[in-house]
């Protein structure tokens, strides 16, 4: 059986009965993606960004978002917040904002080259950080483990 295939089930996977915290696939991602911000954080401090910095900058320089409001909805927070961040972005000389000449209303964003410069090295920074998270994993198992997630990312409620 395709381990990428879903399997047809009759029972849950959960039950209230049996239910232990430590061993929700939940609890065990958000461990893991708190593991992951702070080993980022720790490899990227002297960089002067933040591990949502650097999430805001690589969707810059890989064309994810040109808006406040693309990026916003990108990295699953507020606009509010969102321009606060790149208030701190544009104070640091890492990015741009310019008027659309299409649309006055539309605040473009782009890297500055400093912003370029830095999120490319931020990414160098980033990948190490994975692999040595991922240190033990086959290329297999990390094709399987990205497109179980995947899977779940699938999953999701319609209105989320």
């Amino acid at each position: 059986m395709n381990p990428l295939e879903p399997a047809i089930r009759e029972q849950p996977l959960y039950s209230v009965a049996d239910f232990v915290i430590d061993e929700s696939i939940g609890y065990l991602i958000k461990r893991v993606r708190s593991m992951l911000s702070m080993a980022v954080e720790r490899e990227i401090a002297d960089y002067d960004v933040t591990y949502e910095q650097w999430g805001v900058l690589l969707m810059i320089l890989t064309r994810r978002g040109d808006t406040a409001a693309v990026l916003a909805r990108g990295m699953e927070c507020d606009t509010g917040s969102m321009t606060r961040m790149l208030d701190r972005l544009e104070a640091k000389d890492l990015i741009v904002r310019t008027r659309s000449t299409d649309d006055r209303r539309r605040v473009q964003l782009e890297l500055t080259a400093g912003g370029k410069r830095l999120a490319e090295r931020l990414v160098a920074a980033i990948v190490k950080v994975l692999n040595k998270h991922l240190e033990g994993f086959s290329v297999e198992e990390l094709d399987s483990f990205k497109g179980f997630l995947r899977r779940m990312l699938a999953n999701r409620e319609p209105t989320w």
